[in-house]
């Protein structure tokens, strides 16, 4: 690799970065908010969660191209792309991590005077940390390879290598974009087991019920 591209690599290291911690933490946000929602709510849960689900099967680089004619070629773009990508794992798995808190927990919280939202707040949240961590975890990998997009409409990260190499037909241009985005998923997916260790309640291990993980 050549010493001139040095700069331009970090600086597509640390945009990839920003593009990632800014979705997955909005994502994450929405996410644990609307799946607490739900779980109170389960008639309507049953119709919302598939919908969901389903926009997830839509092409990150359609809805890109959709965003583009209403947004236009800014960053606002690429972040309101990798956000609602990245609130499917993070909802799916605070949602089941919910429900899945044993029903005894619940009904003590109850038995002592809680409304079914202190409950949530103070027991079933708490309880349902792996899971919600496991979602993230998976959210961030995800997100790390979709802000590969973001160079498809000018706004940088390390997919700009990927497209040049490609455009150019030169192998050692997409690796020089392609390995660190890897390293990358794998460094950030430690950091969010790190994370997990910081937020887990005391009394429960990461051993509890964890999905798509």
């Amino acid at each position: 690799m050549s010493s001139a591209i040095l700069p331009e690599l970090i600086k597509a290291i640390f945009t990839h970065i920003k593009f990632v911690v800014v979705a997955v933490t909005l994502g994450s946000i929405i996410a644990i908010v609307l799946a607490s929602i739900l779980s109170r709510f389960k008639k309507i849960s049953k119709y919302v969660m598939p919908i969901i689900g389903l926009f997830q099967t839509i092409p990150g680089i359609v809805f890109i191209g959709v965003l583009f004619v209403y947004t236009g070629m800014r960053p606002k773009t690429i972040y309101i792309a990798l956000t609602a990508y990245a609130i499917f794992p993070v909802l799916k798995n605070t949602y089941a991590g919910i429900l899945e808190v044993d029903a005894s927990y619940v009904e003590a919280a109850r038995g002592i005077g809680m409304t079914q939202w202190q409950s949530l707040l103070k027991v079933e949240l708490p309880m349902a940390v792996p899971s919600i961590f496991a979602g993230i975890r998976m959210s961030t990998v995800y997100t790390v390879s979709w802000a590969v997009l973001a160079a498809m409409i000018g706004q940088g990260g390390l997919g700009v290598f990927i497209y040049r190499g490609i455009d150019t037909n030169v192998q050692e241009t997409i690796l020089i974009g392609a390995i660190p985005s890897a390293i990358l998923a794998i460094l950030m997916g430690y950091f969010v087991d790190y994370l997990q260790t910081k937020f887990m309640p005391k009394g429960l291990t990461t051993g509890g019920a964890q999905h798509d993980r």
